[in-house]
């Protein structure tokens, strides 16, 4: 499991950075979305990797083991990273829109590119 994550935060890290230095203002903004997955990924990855066990340490348990329960903490930081990566990407594209429709043109640094 460590080694597929480890594989897609690589990929999706490696493909983020291409996309970030293209021409197109469109791919730029791909690329972002795609780094910011591969931070989420990685962040959930540190806060150890457990599927069978409960968030939350019940009251019943008085000193319970902490290895034995996933860390919440990653997950609520993840879930926010989400929303605010949902919310810059919407307004990027607000961003580009403006943008094409005043110069007319989706590179960014306004050439067309054709010489």
């Amino acid at each position: 499991m460590e080694l597929l994550l480890s594989l897609a935060i690589g990929v999706l890290t490696a493909s983020g950075l291409w996309l970030l230095f293209r021409p197109r203002t469109f791919q730029v903004i791909l690329g972002l979305s795609l780094l910011s997955y591969a931070v989420n990924l990685f962040i959930v990855a540190a806060g150890r990797l457990r599927s069978d066990a409960p968030p939350i340490i019940g009251k019943d348990t008085a000193s319970a083991d902490p290895a034995l329960y996933a860390d919440p903490l990653p997950q609520a930081l993840v879930l926010t990273a989400i929303v605010i990566s949902f919310a810059t990407t919407a307004l990027l594209l607000v961003v580009l829109l403006a943008s094409r429709g005043l110069t007319g043109t989706d590179h960014v640094d306004g050439e067309d590119g054709e010489a």
